[in-house]
This record gives structure tokens, sequence and C-alpha cells, in this order.
């Protein structure tokens, strides 16, 4: 790994001054219309409800796994990782490898999203109706639906700031700001796409940007990685603690409060920074003390919620609905672990390196080109976030920086149009016609989802537009999809698998978990000049602070633990009737013919303990037995090292020497998966377009639940 230090770097580029040229918007350009071509070619398949909710059930594994990958990528995902990995630095990526088992037994498993195929349903509310009641599908649509355009209030912001001050665009066009242009320009893309053919264009417009994306992503890791010499990053990020120290003192030499404390208590508070920063590393992940946010606490309380919350979250719901069978959507939640390894090695390796831009002498000029931009950005939130994108608008070369444009343009368009269809699909499916005696007709029904669709996108413009963000992007996710997620979990997990759950428990869950974090969230906005005088209800005050210094991802964990609690209690408090899980799940005396393929009709010794049973292949088989491979050795390694570093301790040298071949290891096999998911991808592709173009459509099979007295 060399030193490439180009001439390029040495430009200085304000707000305003176009950074791309010629050939990079010629790539964006193709991009775009490759991507428009695509879905214009999905416009006549559409044929039913069905078709433009779940692409009528014809989705195959690898077709999934990508669509579902990019759509969960998004623009705004892009700067939160690169905003998450610039402050904690290679501790992301070990405390990530603790995921790996529980990960690994969710999805061979099939872990909620088996038995939910299995309902049938095309929404979660759905099935909280065939579960629960009616009324409960109404609440439960209405705080997902609150929660999910709230959370997604803020990507036509983050999108816009991105593209604006990646590409340099001016302040104004033609006497309009370009801010709200921007949004609108990309909101328009993303409602064409779902226009045009509902979950059908939106599954053939993310694949093709998916493998578009994932090679970009690669291609900018391994520029980057070829570009910065290795003892350059071991510099930098060994001067963490150091540096982290004098910047936190000069800001507190720079607050009036601290310059009215006597010497004495000056001298503690200076100290006690001292103290914090001799434990920090960016190198160790065992030394986190200068990471507030993104410690240990953040990575435990997201395994426990990776089990708790599965399909929870419906920013993707459609997905859930999408596969041709219950198996087929298991394999592709298996997949997904190979699927994800470019992006992976993305958010591990990049974050880093732009630490390394701005912090190494040898990139002085990077650093200067980059401040000098942060400079003109109006609020410490909004530098955060802009960072990282204003480095790999001054360090990528021409061509690259192009590309890199364009597979945001995909990202942002393939999240969008994916949470456009969703949250208005919920609006309709799970609030509007439950209130109905009758369910639409085919035109109705579709000319409804339209217009919630478009409703949606006019609702988070005008959020972007107004709100002010004053938290991480992480910890804003965290916390207003805790909203939902929070009691949901309970209530998914206890109505697939417990009999004896019940519908009161459920109500409790939901509201439970929902007052938490909406209490979070408001706390959260109460002015801080209003809490800094304690003059007046000092008490009031300082319990409101402690609660206000509570993140996102904490109340996250404290909506989950006091919904379960509550719908556990409250289910064995109250006697019940068992549920019928059968006629749920479609099994036994209630099966649906065509929904399980059974290749033999006994399972072969064995291979039940590994969670494979009669419909499983031999290249399934095999898929499970690499999976289990992969995993395990990287859950080994990590508690290996964990025991190792905890009993003896770790060098930092030593650190340095496993994330580089960590690095090298991760990229070769990344470079594998591109290939395999393209080729399996394509196949999917051409299989789903066929059924699509043969199959019968039940129009009565559009998310209307009857009367199950």
């Amino acid at each position: 790994m060399g030193s490439i230090y180009c001439n390029h770097y040495d430009r200085r580029k304000g707000l305003g001054e176009v950074s791309l040229h010629f050939i990079d918007w010629l790539i964006v350009f193709l991009v775009f219309s490759g991507m428009v071509y695509s879905v214009s070619y999905s416009k006549g398949l559409m044929k039913s409800v069905t078709d433009f909710l779940s692409a009528g059930r014809t989705a195959g594994r690898y077709l999934l796994s990508v669509s579902s990958g990019i759509a969960g990528l998004g623009a705004i995902s892009v700067v939160m990782y690169l905003e998450m990995g610039f402050v904690s630095g290679f501790s992301l990526a070990w405390w990530g490898l603790s995921q790996g088992i529980i990960i690994l037994i969710l999805t061979m498993s099939g872990w909620v999203i088996y038995r939910f195929r299995s309902t049938r349903c095309l929404t979660l509310a759905q099935f909280f109706e065939k579960r629960y009641s009616r009324r409960f599908r109404i609440f439960t649509g209405i705080i997902a639906f609150v929660a999910g355009i709230i959370n997604f209030g803020i990507f036509p912001a983050v999108g816009a700031q991105f593209f604006i001050n990646y590409c340099g665009l001016p302040d104004s066009f033609m006497g309009f700001p370009v801010y709200p242009l921007v949004m609108i320009f990309l909101l328009s893309i993303s409602l064409y796409f779902v226009y045009t053919g509902g979950q059908i264009a939106v599954i053939i417009a993310d694949f093709f940007q998916g493998i578009f994306a994932t090679l970009v992503l690669i291609v900018v890791v391994l520029f980057l990685f070829f570009s910065v010499g290795w003892n350059q990053v071991e510099e930098s990020l060994e001067q963490t603690p150091i540096k982290l120290a004098h910047e936190e003192i000069e800001r507190l030499r720079s607050d009036q409060f601290f310059s009215g404390l006597t010497e004495m208590e000056q001298n503690k508070q200076i100290n006690e920074i001292d103290e914090k920063y001799e434990n920090s590393s960016r190198i160790n992940p065992f030394k986190t003390s200068h990471v507030e946010d993104f410690n240990f606490w953040y990575f435990l309380i997201g395994i426990i919620g990776i089990m708790y919350s599965s399909m929870s979250w419906q920013g993707a719901q459609a997905y859930n609905s999408s596969a041709k069978s219950a198996h087929e959507a298991k394999m592709g939640a298996v997949l997904a672990g190979f699927r994800g390894l470019p992006q992976g090695l993305f958010f591990l390796l990049v974050p880093v390196l732009i630490y390394v831009f701005m912090n190494h002498a040898d990139y002085q000029s990077v650093a200067d080109t980059v401040n000098l931009s942060l400079g003109e950005l109006e609020t410490e939130t909004l530098k955060s976030q802009m960072r990282g994108p204003l480095v790999l608008s001054t360090v990528l070369p021409v061509g690259l920086l192009g590309a890199f444009a364009a597979l945001m343009l995909a990202a942002f368009v393939s999240t969008h149009d994916t949470y456009l269809h969703s949250w208005a699909t919920i609006l309709v499916q799970d609030v509007i016609m439950p209130f109905r005696d009758k369910p639409f007709d085919k035109d109705t029904h579709l000319k409804v989802l339209r217009y919630s669709i478009f409703g949606v996108a006019v609702f988070i413009f005008l959020f972007s537009l107004l709100f002010q963000q004053n938290q991480k992007i992480a910890l804003f996710f965290a916390i207003t999809a805790a909203i939902f997620a929070g009691g949901s979990g309970a209530v998914i997990i206890g109505g697939l698998y417990w009999k004896r759950g019940t519908t009161a428990a459920a109500w409790t869950a939901m509201i439970v978990g929902a007052v938490v974090s909406v209490g979070g969230v408001l706390v959260k906005q109460i002015s801080s000049d209003w809490l800094a005088d304690l003059s007046t209800m000092d008490q009031l005050k300082n319990m409101l602070i402690y609660i206000r210094n509570i993140n996102g991802q904490e109340y996250w964990g404290i909506s989950m633990g006091l919904s379960a609690l509550s719908y556990i209690g409250v289910s064995l408090a109250l006697k019940h009737e068992p549920f019928n899980m059968d006629k749920l799940l479609n099994r036994g005396e209630y099966a649906i013919e065509g929904e399980t393929r059974v290749i033999t009709n006994t399972t072969e010794l064995g291979w039940k303990i590994f969670m494979m049973g009669k419909e499983f292949t031999r290249t399934d088989r095999l898929i499970y037995i690499l999976n289990y491979a992969w995993t395990g050795i990287w859950t080994l390694v990590f508690i290996i090292g964990t025991i190792y570093n905890i009993s003896n301790g770790v060098s930092d040298a030593s650190w340095m020497a496993f994330w580089k071949n960590y690095i090298y290891i991760q990229a070769i096999i990344a470079l594998i998966t591109i290939v395999w998911f393209s080729i399996g991808g394509f196949k999917d592709l051409k299989v789903m377009m066929s059924k699509l173009k043969t199959d019968y459509r039940d129009h009565g099979d559009d998310g209307w639940v009857a009367d199950q007295s």
C-alpha cells in the first residue's frame, strides 16, 4: 500500500464552486438514464393491487437481497456511517462482529420473517388484524405511519445537502434557492419510479442500482486504500487522544460559564478531560472512552434490537411479502450477510481514511480545502454530516467523482421510492381500509395508493425544509423508529410464536413503547437556554437535563424492555383461549398448495439440527454451510480476541496489523460476492418477469381481511 499524493488535492473549493467535470456529469446522466429505462420497462407488468404492493409475490432470493440491500443503504445511510466512523474509528467493525452469531441464528432459523411470509399478509398491520383485532390494526397503522414519516422526514434534507456540497452547487439558480429545488428534483424522480410500476418497478430499479452501487463502493475503497500510506493511517490514529483532549479543552476555555469558575475548579475539569482521553483510541476498540454515543452500550442495545425488532421497521415492508415463497424469503435474508460485505468494507475503511485526510500533515491541503467549505455551513450538525462528503469531493479523481455522485443518486432514489411506497401503503392498507365496510375496486385502490404516495412526498419535503436537526443521524433514527419498533417487537414475536399472547397485551406493549419514545423526542426539543437557568424550578430542570442526556439508542433500549415486560405480564394476567396458530400460518389442514416446495419427503439425518428442512436443495445447504463457516470464524475471532484483550491487552501496532489483514480478506470475498449476486440476481429477474407476464392475478388478494367471526 503506497502513497499517491495527487495534485488535485491542492485545489481550493468553496461552496458554490462546481466540483464535477464534464465526464463526471456524463456518468451521472448515463446512470440516471439507465434507471429511468429500467423502470419504464416494468410499466406493462403491473396488472393488480398485489403487483403494486408486493410485486405479485414473484421475487427470488438474489433479487430480494440485492434490491432490499440498496433500499436499506440510501444516501442518508452513507452520510450517517461516514459520520459515525469518523468519530469511532475501527471500533464499529469490531463490535459489529459481536452481532454475527445473533444474525446467523436469526437468518438460518428464518426468525419472524418465515412465519410472517407464511401468513400471506401484505403488510404487518394486516397481520395484526388477523392475529389481534381490526381496531388494533388501525392503531398500529397510525403509530407506524407517524413514526415512519417523522423518521423519513430528514431524508430529503440530508440527500440535498450532500449533492449541494459534494457537487459544489450554487446557492441559487435563476433566482430560486437551490436547496428546495434539489429536494423537489430528487423526490420527483422517486415519485416517477414508484408511480410507474409500484413494487415491481421498485425491485427492478433497486436491483440495477444495487449492482452499480456495489461496484462503485469497491472501486472507491480500493482507490483510497492505495492512495494513503498505511503508516500515515497509524500515525493519524495514534494522535487521536492528544488531539481530542486539546480540542475539548479549547472548547471548554471558550465557554463563559468556565471562565467564571475558580482556578481550582477549572483545573479539575481540565484534569477530568485528560483522564478521559488517556483511555481512548480509534485503533483499539476496547479504548472508547472518547466515544460518547457509539460505544459498547450502543452496540449491546443494537444486538438485542436485532432479535427483538426483526421486521418491526416497516420502511421496506413491501419486501417482506414480495418473495415467491416463505423459503425464498428466508434464503434472501441468509444471503444478506454476504451481500453486505462491500458496503461493510466501505463503512469500515473510508471514514478512517477521511479522518487521516483531515488530520495528517501530509494532507494539510485537503484539510484546508474542506475546512474552507465547512466554515460556510451554518450548524455544527450540518458540518458533522458534510465533512465526509466534502473530503471525498476533494480527493476522488475525475470519473470516480462522478461515479460516486451517480451511486448516491441511485442510493437516494432507491431508498425514497421504497419508503414512499411503504409508508403510503401502510396509510392506505392499515389505516384507511379497515374503516371501510368493503374493499376498494382495483382501479380506485391503485388511485388511492398513488394519492397517498404523493401526500407522503409533500410531507417529507416540508419537514426537511422546516425541521432543525440537533443530533447525529443514527441517534435520530433510533429514537424516532422506537415510537413504533419499541412496542411492535413484542407484539410481532408474541403474535407469531406464542398462542397465549392476547390483544390486551398487544395494546399495552404498543402504548408503552410509543409513550417512552415520544417522551424522548419531546424532551430533546426543550430549550437548552431555559434548562441552563437553574434560578427557577431547579429540581425539575435537573431531572429534565438528566433525561435529555439519554441518547436515542438508549431510549430504544428502554422502550423495548418495558414493552416486552408489559406484553408478557398482561398476557399471563388475563385468561384467554389459545389462538389458532395453524390457521394463521396456513399449515396443517389450512395449508395452501404451492406455498412450500418439498424436495424430499423426509429430512436427511443430521441436516435438521442445522435448521435445514425438507424444502432445502443441495445449493441451499451449501449456502447455509458457507454462512455458518464465515460467521463462525469471525465470531470465534471476536470471542478469542475479546478474552485475550481483557486478560493481556493488545498493542496498537498489533491491532493495526489485524485491521490491515481484515481489510484484505473482506475485499477479496466482497469481489467474489459481486459476481455471485449479479449472476443470481439476473436469473431471478428473468424468472420474475416471466411469471408477471403469464401468471393469473387474483384481484381479491388486496390486503382486505374478511370478518373472522
